[in-house]
């Protein structure tokens, strides 16, 4: 038996373990000081789920799922515009809501592992992107060598950490299965916390991720959670801004189960370790967690939900329409509707709690050809889901393409070592780090872009960079210089820095040890540049959120790093730092906004949508780069002479932007949050600027041989 659980067995005969419950509950509510009507936070990242349909007939993953969608379209806002960041990938996705700031400015910008280059150069490593917040890089792969914090700044501090603002008010803040949250690499996870002699750190490795992995409660200085009952350990942040001394953090479900009086699932079926979870929790098992929570006065909670198309028992996976997909987001859709009931009945609800949905990154789903034609899997009829004609895919199924990138290389005539973060927008390391005009490093960059490969599924050969660079943009080439402007780097620690970027063609996942054909195992790609990857959505539903129910993509413009701010916006608090990304005011009540937001209102809008499109990694500025660099790459003419130009065009734009974003940035910052107006005259101009910068850079991409003269 736990300590924990003998120590709330000790008070039950005195106080009923019902009152010591609401207790707790009262005690933990209290001391959380949150903007307005606001008293709860329920923050869930889903992981490729989709609002937009993968199949044309078939609804998508979150009309299947009306429970959830209607309760954002009667209470709040779904905005259809938001864009993920590069690589468009789990780990640096969610980080990127988490904390509202770019990977340039966190410094993973690869995932779900990031490359680095050994000290001489010569040899490449891939850590995990998921690791505690603390964490160095040498902590989860010591070979690197490299004693950086895995999350950097650019001035090599660890970055500030996304529970700090609501600890700091007196909120306890709970994380279910969130990335870098919580404990998630056994053992140095668990010796960083419990100590390298503890009990903890001890017990096998088995054991201690069942223990200790997947969930925390990050306490408020006077939380009744972190008791030396529950073994709670300090909660230390080494460089926080305005330090951080004092906190406390319990961790494992072997302690915070008891603690919250025992979790079950909507299917009864206990929680009490993530042995038998892993990093794939459905919505009956994070759902049920975070009612308990919120039930038992912890007033944030973090959690993440599964993909909906994988089949998380057996190692396969789904097509749009499929029988089974169509069950697993009915089951999806019961434990939505299960969730917002209790939380009603309890008192929690739109009117006092601020509900935010939204997902990592889009996919692109490989597959054959779905039949019957027409097939739909099911119709929405009102707010019901009736199971239809189901889809089956051939000839081959469902299935990502793997495709051995370095034997295809090889079979081009070209032996340039390399290695790779297996993926279908490949980051790609030579041994030694050469210079991007290196004639090993062009010469492998021009081979790739003239590969070809068979997908299974049509019989046909596809060129593996896509399948042109047209209004769509299929495909593209980046160096160090072009990854600059899209945030791909880490000023901190630039043994991180890809020798180039290949963002191949979405059917295929390149690799260099997996045989050539169809793996039934997977099927929805990410991390590329395809629209279905990199449009996402936000839902926010809560006090201070307008009603607007589903924008259009084409209403404004959003991507993950302007959630932070919004959260920030709505519940009263700040961080430590300027963010990277802007407050939707588009979806937030005027009623909620400080007087230094209505001023200018509408060049406060103009700005904001500038900004966006000259610094996210989905803008117009970003697309006119992956379009004039592939062609600088891909040419070889003039002894590299368009090359040198156009990567210098992108140089010089990348700086310009830099000026112009850090000075939009301050603005916006200053407004949001320091109650200052903009000053209108320097908004305007900042808004000329940036309009300027993207025609240029427009019509470079739309003639980049001109461009280069």
């Amino acid at each position: 038996m736990s300590c924990a659980v003998g120590f709330r067995r000790s008070l039950v005969p005195i106080l009923g373990g019902a009152v010591l419950a609401l207790g707790l509950a009262l005690s933990a509510q209290a001391q959380c000081q949150l903007n307005g009507k606001i008293k709860h936070v329920v923050y869930v990242e889903f992981d490729n789920v989709h609002f937009t349909r993968d199949n044309p007939n078939v609804p998508s993953d979150l009309e299947q799922m009306p429970n959830l969608l209607n309760f954002i379209k009667h209470n709040g806002t779904l905005d259809a515009g938001d864009h993920t960041v590069l690589i468009s990938h789990t780990a640096n996705d969610i980080l990127t809501t988490e904390i509202g700031l770019y990977s340039d400015n966190h410094g993973v910008f690869v995932a779900n592992n990031f490359g680095v280059f050994e000290p001489g150069n010569q040899k490449i490593d891939l850590p995990s992107s998921f690791f505690y917040w603390t964490d160095l890089v040498s902590d989860i792969t010591p070979s690197t060598g490299d004693n950086n914090f895995a999350l950097v700044t650019p001035a090599g501090k660890n970055v500030p950490a996304p529970w700090v603002p609501f600890t700091r008010a007196g909120c306890d803040v709970a994380a279910f299965s969130t990335a870098n949250i919580v404990l998630e690499r056994t053992p140095f996870d668990v010796v960083k916390v419990f100590g390298a002699g503890s009990d903890q750190a001890m017990e096998s490795s088995n054991d201690q991720f069942d223990h200790y992995v997947g969930a925390a409660i990050h306490c408020s200085i006077s939380s009744p959670y972190c008791t030396q009952a529950n073994h709670a350990v300090a909660d230390l942040l080494p460089d926080e801004p305005g330090g951080y001394s004092g906190y406390q953090a319990v961790f494992g479900l072997k302690y915070i189960a008891p603690a919250l009086g025992g979790l079950t699932d909507y299917n009864g079926n206990a929680i009490t370790g993530f042995g038998n979870i892993g990093f794939d929790p459905t919505p009956a098992q994070t759902l049920a967690v975070v009612e308990t929570m919120l039930k038992k006065g912890i007033p944030v909670v973090f959690a993440y939900i599964a993909d909906a198309h994988d089949n998380h028992i057996a190692e396969s996976t789904f097509g749009p329409g499929e029988a089974a997909y169509v069950q697993q987001l009915a089951d999806y859709n019961a434990s939505f509707g299960t969730f917002f009931a209790n939380l009603k009945a309890a008192g929690i609800d739109e009117t006092n709690t601020l509900f935010i949905f939204t997902p990592d990154e889009g996919d692109h789903p490989v597959t054959g050809t779905a039949s019957p034609a027409g097939c739909d899997g099911a119709k929405i009829e009102g707010n019901m889901v009736v199971p239809d004609v189901p889809c089956t895919y051939g000839p081959n199924g469902v299935g990502e393409i793997d495709l051995r990138l370095d034997l295809a290389a090889q079979a081009a005539g070209n032996n340039t070592p390399f290695t790779i973060h297996f993926d279908d927008a490949p980051t790609v390391y030579i041994p030694g780090a050469p210079g991007p005009n290196d004639s090993e490093v062009r010469g492998l960059e021009h081979t790739f872009a003239g590969l070809t490969g068979l997908n299974n599924h049509t019989g046909q050969n596809e060129s593996l960079l896509g399948t042109g660079l047209g209004p769509s943009l299929q495909g593209a080439l980046v160096d160090p210089v072009g990854q600059k402007m899209l945030h791909m780097n880490a000023p901190a620690d630039p043994a991180r820095t890809p020798t180039f970027t290949f963002f191949g063609n979405p059917n295929f996942y390149f690799n260099t040890l997996y045989p050539n054909g169809v793996f039934t195992g997977d099927a929805w790609n990410h991390g590329d540049i395809q629209p279905e990857i990199g449009r996402t959505f936000i839902a926010i539903a809560g006090p201070g959120v307008r009603n607007l129910g589903i924008t259009s993509p084409h209403d404004f413009f959003t991507d993950h790093v302007d959630l932070r701010p919004t959260l920030m916006l709505l519940t009263g608090l700040q961080d430590d730092y300027a963010s990277d990304g802007r407050a939707i005011l588009e979806l937030i009540d005027p009623s909620a906004l400080p007087s230094s937001l209505h001023a200018h209102s509408a060049t406060l809008l103009q700005l904001g949508q500038v900004y966006k499109q000259i610094n996210a990694p989905f803008g117009e500025l970003a697309k006119s780069t992956l379009k004039v660099s592939t062609h600088a790459i891909t040419s070889n003419s003039n002894g590299d002479h368009t090359y040198i130009k156009l990567e210098n065009a992108i140089a010089l734009w990348t700086t310009e932007r830099d000026a112009l974003a850090a000075q939009i940035k301050l603005l916006l910052d200053a407004a949001e949050f320091h109650g200052e107006a903009i000053d209108q005259q320097q908004a305007k101009q900042l808004i000329r600027s940036g309009q300027a910068l993207l025609e240029r850079a427009a019509s470079c991409a739309e003639e980049p041989d001109d461009c280069a003269e």
